[in-house]
């Protein structure tokens, strides 16, 4: 099977890229922007014409887009993820290759949902934000385009290559620096969100199984279990080895203590975020992802407190 990458080079498709090829039966293609992909092109400002012609000279049977952007304004965030995907699906469309799509999408498309409930795909999506309407319309355009494709709504990836600039990459970045200048105290804001944390080689395996299949629609990839930031950052200091105290500038008093995977009571699901969370959903989201597993046969095999350690690993090592 000859697999085409799109955004081999981006966070989730490096641990794509790595699981296809463990697969003696995949031959990759990586498409991509940066000089180490086999084939330079910028869905942003390619041509659909362009790309037909690429995609009937190597006839993929699956095409993977992991490409977009997360962050930046409205109009970069239209060019990267919903032009971008227009593109893909107009040369598809024009090609003889006849390629399975599998787009990657995010948990962001919902928006805001009921604290302790779970996000099923049938879900009236309403983002919050500019990069959840972004993604949302690529996803419209798959899903409306006529070809054999499946939208994989990510929710909150981690584990190791995760953004500094994330909410997780900044917790282990604040943490080191605390460690390394001896700071026996730690403050932290905006831990009141809760989210479903999913490691990224859990989303390589899920990418992996939806491109020999052959389901169709919009499939949640998650954890199914929603986790509270200061949680995260207990678990954090636990893993690092911080012996500090860590306090929460807009949660209750006291220091944090690590709950992951604890049963929480009503009055906590509801707890108020004094910081929104920067993906627009408010203060909970979680998946439902029963659909994952009934079509895909994928279940999440790596428990958060492994993700963190990754994360605390290269924090650690960075000068």
């Amino acid at each position: 099977m000859r697999v085409l990458l799109i955004g081999a080079n981006g966070y989730l498709g490096r641990f794509v890229a790595d699981r296809l090829l463990a697969d003696p039966a995949v031959q990759l293609t990586a498409l991509g922007r940066g000089d180490d992909a086999d084939v330079r092109f910028d869905l942003a400002s390619g041509s659909p014409g362009a790309l037909t012609r690429f995609l009937d000279a190597v006839h993929p049977g699956v095409v993977v887009n992991c490409a977009g952007a997360t962050r930046g304004g409205a109009r970069e965030l239209t060019r990267h993820n919903t032009v971008a995907v227009a593109t893909v699906c107009e040369a598809l469309r024009r090609s003889g290759c006849g390629a399975r799509l599998v787009q990657i999408g995010c948990g962001a498309e919902y928006g805001p949902s009921q604290p302790g409930s779970s996000t099923a795909e049938d879900a009236v999506p309403r983002p919050g934000g500019p990069y959840g309407v972004s993604k949302l319309a690529a996803t419209e355009l798959v899903l409306g385009s006529g070809l054999d494709a499946v939208v994989l709504r990510v929710f909150s990836p981690a584990g190791p290559g995760t953004p500094a600039g994330s909410p997780l990459g900044r917790l282990a970045e604040a943490m080191r620096r605390a460690m390394q200048s001896g700071d026996g105290e730690l403050k932290l804001g905006g831990l009141g969100a809760q989210r479903d944390f999913v490691d990224v080689r859990d989303v390589a395996r899920a990418v992996h199984a939806a491109s020999l299949s052959a389901a169709q629609g919009v499939i949640n990839i998650g954890s199914g279990r929603a986790v509270r930031l200061r949680d995260a950052a207990a678990v954090l200091a636990r893993v690092a080895g911080y012996g500090g105290a860590l306090h929460e500038l807009d949660g209750p008093p006291g220091p944090l203590r690590a709950s992951i995977g604890h049963p929480r009571s009503e009055s906590d699901h509801a707890a108020p975020v004094a910081y929104p969370y920067p993906d627009g959903c408010g203060s909970w989201q979680q998946a439902d992802v029963r659909t994952a597993r009934d079509r895909l046969g994928w279940r999440p095999r790596i428990n958060l407190e492994e993700s963190l350690a990754d994360i605390w690993m290269e924090a650690a090592c960075r000068i």
